[in-house]
């Protein structure tokens, strides 16, 4: 049996007990906050890698890190406001995914330290000084994006030969970026005599109108350019190639995954691990202006061989050989 328990005791017991859970609580309100801004549609494959780069640097959320995460579900107009949410929650890192999160994030702050993932190339769009010394509160990695279009120009040449029309999807809200990306397409189309139209969607309501557009036009394939709308959206296009009969080709992997027929893009395992290496540096003290800028520079090649069969495209062997997956 227990002994006779005496009253200070209880009572020095429940204190303690109430005790416990504010003192988890402070522990817990300590912890440093990351702020995630990424514009896309959530993507835990993502998460995963930059939690692998938060881990490398010594940081496990939920264990002396909490993490914030905002998606902007590729809706451009959203980005203000989630920064400024952030920004109000006392975040001591935010990371930006895209260009435009990460221009919004840099115009609403120059004290809270910005590690970036984009696909353009910081210096020119404005974002750091230089990429050894980036200067200013934003660093992070830069993945070959806008330099890929002529490339993927040529992957659907070598997978649709006798195709003279293509169109380029691109979102207009991502306007500096598609500018970009449709010079370099038009200038990589010219000595090939193609011609390229370019179509606009920067909602689902407009993907139907561009794939009407590309059967109006009798085109013989679609180019996607790279914008994290897209990405979001790669099971939607890739059902809309197949009812259409379009051979398209995506920057993103998700898109050959889920049915369209190609996609040459920038590896985004390394990059994201960095992502999150670079946010626990900060988080340890590190200025973000004397961390260089990684570039990103591995880039992958997936072919959907189901799908050229429906189309009825014979893939050449040598193509099939550079592919670093073949989907069956």
């Amino acid at each position: 049996m227990f002994g006779p328990m005496k009253r200070r005791d209880v009572i020095v017991g429940l204190g303690a007990a109430a005790a416990w859970p504010l003192a988890a609580r402070a522990q817990q309100t300590a912890m440093p906050i990351f702020g995630f801004l990424n514009l896309a549609s959530a993507d835990q494959s993502r998460v995963a890698l930059f939690r692998e780069g938060l881990s490398e640097s010594g940081f496990v959320e939920g264990q002396n890190v909490a993490v914030e995460y905002r998606w902007a579900e590729g809706r451009y107009d959203r980005l203000s406001e989630l920064t400024a949410d952030l920004i109000r929650r006392g975040v001591a890192v935010i990371a930006a995914t895209g260009a435009a999160a990460a221009r919004t994030a840099k115009a609403a702050t120059t004290s809270t330290p910005i590690v970036f993932h984009i696909g353009a190339d910081p210096v020119s769009i404005g974002l750091v000084a230089s990429l050894n010394r980036p200067g200013g509160n934003l660093t992070g990695v830069y993945n070959l994006s806008v330099e890929l279009g002529p490339k993927r120009l040529e992957l659907l040449r070598e997978l649709a030969p006798a195709a003279t029309v293509i169109g380029h999807l691109f979102n207009p809200d991502n306007a500096a970026a598609s500018e970009q990306r449709s010079g370099e397409v038009r200038n990589a189309a010219r000595p090939l005599g193609l011609q390229i139209h370019d179509l606009h969607a920067n909602s689902e309501g407009d993907f139907a109108v561009a794939f009407e557009s590309l059967k109006r036009l009798r085109a013989g394939g679609l180019l996607i350019a790279g914008d994290l709308f897209f990405a979001g959206r790669s099971e939607q296009l890739a059902a809309l190639s197949a009812r259409y009969s379009v051979p398209a080709v995506s920057e993103y992997r998700q898109f050959a995954i889920a049915g369209g027929l190609a996609s040459y893009g920038s590896s985004y395992n390394a990059s994201y691990r960095q992502l999150g290496v670079y946010a626990g540096r900060m988080l340890k003290g590190e200025k973000p202006g004397d961390l260089p800028v990684q570039q990103s520079t591995k880039v992958e090649m997936l072919i959907n061989l189901k799908t050229a069969k429906a189309l009825g495209i014979a893939v050449p062997l040598p193509l099939l050989g550079r592919a670093d997956e073949v989907i069956e």
